[in-house]
C-alpha cells in the first residue's frame, strides 16, 4: 500500500511538472497595434507574418466591421476564410473611388500605381489631370455602377471603394471576379485631423507607414499651432453657414466637422450647440432671425457671386454679412473639368482650411498668408 501511495505521488508530480513545462513553452503570436491620434474608423495590426487592417465604422450606423488581411509578395496564410479580403503588399495597382483618396496617393508618391477611377471629369488635381490626359488613367464609368468589364481588363491588385449603406451591389459584382475590394470611410469622420489620418490606411497598404505617419505628423503639428494662434484673437466673431436649396436651408450640425474648423478658429457658429455631424434643416425665417446679424457667412453652398445669390433669392441680401461684403466660398476654386479643389484635397488638408477660416475671421493673426481653399464672394 505504501509503495502504491508513493508511486501515485510521484506520478502525480511528473504529470504536474509535465503540464507546467508545456504551459511555460506555449508561444502567443505578437501582435501589436497601430494607435490612431484622431481617427475612430480604422485600426492596424501587426501579427507574426502578415498584418490586418479593421474599418470599424464603414457606413454612418453600421453593424459590422471589415478585416483585411495584408501580405507580403508571394507569402500566404492559412486562416484566409476568417478576412473580408486578402491582399498582397506592396500594391503594384489600384483602383480608389474618391477623389479625397487621390491626395493620399499623390502625398506617398505612388500616384503611379492608380490605373482606374469613376467619374474622372470630378479629380482637380493638376498632376492626376495630367495623368488622364496622357491616357495613363482609365474611366470607369459611375461609382454606383462600374464598368465592371474595364475593370476586369485593368485587373488591379485592390479596388478602394466607400459606401453610404450597407447594400453596395458593385463591392458584390466586383468581389465575384476575384479582385479584392477595401471599403475607406474617411468621410464618415468627424474632426479634421481624424479624417487626415487616413493617409496612414494607404500607407500600408503600400510598405510606406514611415512616409504615411511622418506626413500626418506634419499637418497636425501646422493644425495644432494654427488653432493655438486663433486663441490670440481678442473678439470671438459669429458665423452663419449654409444656402437654400428650394426651400430648405440646410446648413452643417454642431458635432461636424465643418462647425468644428469654426471652433477651431476662435469663432462662434450660430448653430454649435445643435447636436449630430450631418447638416440642419431648417426654413428661411428662423435662419433669418438668428443669423441676420452674423459678422461672417461662411460656406454659402454652390454660389460663386453675391449677385448670383441675390439673383436666386433677395431675401440673402437682408443678412448684414451679406451687406458688409463678408460671404466666403470655397466653391470657386475648381480644377480643369470643373471639379471643386475643396472637395478633393480639402479633408486631407485640414491645416489649411483652418489656416484659411483663421485668415478670414481674424486676419491680423495671419498676416502674410493667402487664401488656399476659400475665396471672398464679389
Amino acid at each position: 500500500m505504501k509503495h502504491t501511495f508513493l508511486l501515485l505521488t510521484v506520478i502525480l508530480l511528473f504529470v504536474s511538472c509535465k503540464s507546467e513545462t508545456k504551459k511555460e513553452t506555449v508561444i502567443t503570436p505578437e501582435v501589436s497595434e497601430l494607435t490612431t491620434d484622431f481617427a475612430e474608423g480604422f485600426k492596424i495590426k501587426n501579427h507574426e507574418g502578415y498584418k490586418t487592417i479593421t474599418i470599424t465604422n464603414p457606413w454612418p450606423g453600421a453593424d459590422k466591421e471589415f478585416t483585411y488581411a495584408l501580405i507580403k509578395k508571394g507569402a500566404n496564410i492559412e486562416n484566409k476564410a476568417e478576412f473580408d479580403a486578402v491582399v498582397e503588399t506592396p500594391l503594384n495597382s489600384i483602383v480608389v473611388t474618391s477623389t479625397t483618396h487621390i491626395p493620399s496617393l499623390e502625398s506617398l508618391g505612388v500616384l503611379d500605381k492608380l490605373v482606374g477611377f469613376p467619374n474622372l471629369e470630378y479629380i482637380s488635381s493638376e498632376p492626376t489631370r495630367k495623368k488622364i490626359d496622357a491616357g495613363a488613367l482609365k474611366e470607369l464609368g459611375k461609382n454606383e455602377s462600374i464598368n465592371t468589364e474595364v475593370l476586369i481588363e485593368l485587373s488591379p491588385e485592390a479596388v478602394v471603394t466607400f459606401a453610404v449603406e450597407g447594400d453596395n451591389k458593385t463591392v458584390a459584382t466586383i468581389q465575384k471576379t476575384g479582385i479584392p475590394v477595401l471599403y475607406n470611410a474617411d468621410w464618415t469622420e468627424t474632426t479634421p485631423l481624424g479624417k487626415a489620418e487616413w493617409i496612414k490606411f494607404f500607407g500600408v497598404l503600400f510598405d510606406k507607414e514611415k512616409k504615411a505617419d511622418s506626413i500626418f505628423n506634419n499637418i497636425k503639428k501646422e493644425y495644432l499651432s494654427a488653432k493655438k494662434i486663433a486663441q490670440e484673437a481678442t473678439e470671438t466673431p459669429s458665423v452663419l453657414s449654409g444656402a437654400l436649396y428650394k426651400d430648405v436651408w440646410y446648413l452643417p450640425q454642431g458635432d461636424s466637422w465643418a462647425a468644428q474648423f469654426i471652433a477651431d478658429a476662435n469663432a462662434n457658429y450660430l448653430w454649435e450647440e445643435s447636436k449630430g455631424t450631418g447638416s440642419i434643416s431648417l426654413n428661411i425665417e428662423s435662419v433669418l432671425e438668428k443669423g441676420k446679424s452674423a459678422n461672417y457667412w461662411i460656406g454659402p453652398g454652390q454660389f460663386t457671386s453675391r449677385s448670383q445669390m441675390e439673383e436666386y433669392n433677395k431675401v440673402y441680401a437682408q443678412f448684414d454679412a451679406f451687406q458688409q461684403d463678408k460671404v466666403f466660398s470655397f466653391t470657386t476654386k475648381k480644377g480643369a473639368t470643373g471639379g471643386v479643389v475643396y472637395y478633393e484635397l480639402a479633408p486631407n488638408r485640414p491645416d489649411l482650411v483652418l489656416k484659411d477660416m483663421i485668415k478670414i475671421l481674424h486676419p491680423e493673426l495671419l498676416p502674410e498668408y493667402e487664401l488656399y481653399f476659400f475665396s471672398k464672394l464679389d
